[in-house]
């Protein structure tokens, strides 16, 4: 019954990582992307004077900005998650161990 709970914890827990590393692809693709895109197209001259350059410098001061934080909020996430399956892993291990050695010590009684 425990190996099984342990198993299906773990199932979670890496579907769960790979929902995060799903979200963190999709602020790379669906958002980072497409400012950098924006801010090629006009720093390319698509659009010029103070107004394209007040767009360009609110795009690189703020939207790239929160952006990033966003990206480095899941992947701060994903390292926790996985520090925390690396215990888990850790323990199950060691769990084992100890009864694989009482186990074998009941052998001899």
């Amino acid at each position: 019954m425990k190996k099984l709970l342990m198993r299906l914890a773990r199932a979670v827990l890496e579907q769960v990582l790979q929902g995060l590393s799903q979200q963190f692809n999709i602020v790379q693709e669906a958002a980072m992307a497409p400012i950098k895109a924006i801010i090629g197209e006009v720093v390319g001259g698509a659009w010029i004077g103070k107004g394209a350059d007040g767009f360009v410098n609110e795009l690189s001061s703020i939207a790239i900005p929160g952006v990033t934080r966003i990206g480095d909020a899941i992947t701060a996430k994903i390292g926790n998650l996985n520090k925390a399956r690396d215990i888990v892993d850790q323990a199950d291990a060691q769990c084992r161990g100890i009864v694989n050695g009482l186990r074998d010590k009941m052998k001899f009684y």
